[in-house]
C-alpha cells in the first residue's frame, strides 16, 4: 500500500468523523442553518488563499519539475475553488473584504504556512493532503444516493465531481508518494491535518451572530 494510502486508511476514523458532524450533515439534507453556511464560506475562502500559498511555496522548493509543474496545476485548482466561493460569497451576501479569520481557522492556516515555510516539500504536500481528500470523500460520500435538490447541492456537486477526486487529489497523493516517507514527523502532520479539519466544521456549527 502507498504512503499516501497508508496515511488515509490510519485516520479514516478522522473522516468518518468529519462525515458524521452535524455540520456536514446537515449540508447532506439541506438543514444546515444559512447562517452557519455564510460563516463557513467566508471562513473557507480565507483558508483556501492560505492553501494555495502553502502550495506556492512547496512548488518553488519542489525538488524537481515535474514537482513544480504537478503544485501550479494544484494551485489553479484552489483558484477554481476560489471563484466557487465567490459565487456562495454573492448568494449568501458573504462581504469577503470583512470574513476576520475564527481561531480554528487560523491554527490552520498558520500550521500550513509553517510546515510550507519551515519543512521539506513531502511533508508540506503531507500537510494539504487531508484537506483535499476528506472534501471527495464527503463530497462522494453525501452523494451516494444522488445529489439532492437544495441549497447546499452545488457545493455537494462540486466535491463529488470525479474531476476533483480522480484528478486533483491523485495528483497530490503522487506528490505525497515521491516526496514523504513513513515517518513519526509525516504520520503525526497528517493526523494534525485532518483534526485541523474536523474542527474547522465543528466552529462553524458553533458559531453565533454577535
Amino acid at each position: 500500500m502507498s504512503l499516501s494510502a497508508t496515511l488515509w486508511q490510519t485516520n479514516l476514523d478522522l473522516a468518518r468523523a468529519s462525515l458524521k458532524h452535524p455540520f456536514v450533515q446537515g449540508i447532506g439534507n439541506g438543514d444546515l442553518p444559512p447562517e452557519r453556511f455564510a460563516y463557513y464560506v467566508g471562513q473557507d475562502a480565507f483558508y483556501l488563499e492560505a492553501f494555495a500559498r502553502a502550495f506556492s511555496i512547496a512548488a518553488a522548493r519542489a525538488p524537481d519539475w515535474d514537482g513544480f509543474r504537478v503544485f501550479h496545476t494544484l494551485i489553479a485548482g484552489v483558484l477554481q475553488e476560489l471563484q466557487l466561493h465567490a459565487g456562495y460569497a454573492t448568494t449568501w451576501n458573504v462581504d469577503m473584504r470583512t470574513v476576520e479569520p475564527g481561531t480554528a481557522t487560523r491554527r490552520y492556516t498558520d500550521f500550513l504556512l509553517a510546515t510550507a515555510w519551515g519543512h521539506d516539500t513531502g511533508l508540506t504536500a503531507v500537510a494539504m493532503s487531508p484537506c483535499m481528500q476528506l472534501y471527495a470523500f464527503l463530497g462522494q460520500e453525501l452523494a451516494r444516493g444522488g445529489i439532492p435538490d437544495h441549497r447546499y447541492a452545488d457545493w455537494i456537486r462540486t466535491y463529488s465531481d470525479p474531476q476533483f477526486s480522480m484528478q486533483l487529489v491523485r495528483q497530490l497523493e503522487t506528490l505525497v508518494d515521491r516526496y514523504a516517507s513513513a515517518t513519526p514527523l509525516v504520520q503525526q502532520t497528517y493526523r494534525y491535518a485532518m483534526q485541523c479539519e474536523h474542527d474547522f466544521f465543528q466552529a462553524a456549527w458553533e458559531w453565533r451572530a454577535a
